[in-house]
């Protein structure tokens, strides 16, 4: 495990684990896990602020009743980095509710078993 992944399970006990690090059921999950670890890395925010708005977030859900088995954590995580990207002016509202759109468009096009690749649908 790197260091950065090790400060940032230090900062954040809850994410899921096992003996060599965090545990990711879907590859995007271990993406969302690093595009955290980058951006903490550049400064954008610190692991303190970070635990602050996923808590914040996984509140939030709860509230409106997420069951909290465990199965939506990284859907949390997604939310809170969508949160922070647009809060500290990395990407607009407007541009990720576009690449949101862009990604149903090209899973729409994509045939079954295949790479999802965006643009698909413009072809």
């Amino acid at each position: 495990m790197s260091r950065p992944e090790a400060e940032a399970l230090a900062a954040l006990p809850e994410i899921p684990c096992g003996a060599e690090g965090p545990v990711f059921a879907e590859p995007w999950q271990a993406q969302a896990f690093a595009l955290a670890v980058a951006l903490q890395q550049r400064g954008v925010f610190t692991w303190n602020e970070w635990a602050d708005r996923l808590g914040a977030e996984i509140r939030r859900a709860q509230a409106a009743g997420d069951p909290d088995r465990g199965d939506t954590y990284y859907h949390h995580w997604l939310k809170a980095l969508e949160g922070v990207i647009v809060e500290r002016g990395l990407f607009s509202a407007a541009d990720l509710a576009e690449r949101h759109d862009a990604w149903d468009r090209a899973a729409r096009a994509t045939p079954h078993g295949e790479p999802i690749v965006l643009g698909r649908d413009q072809g």
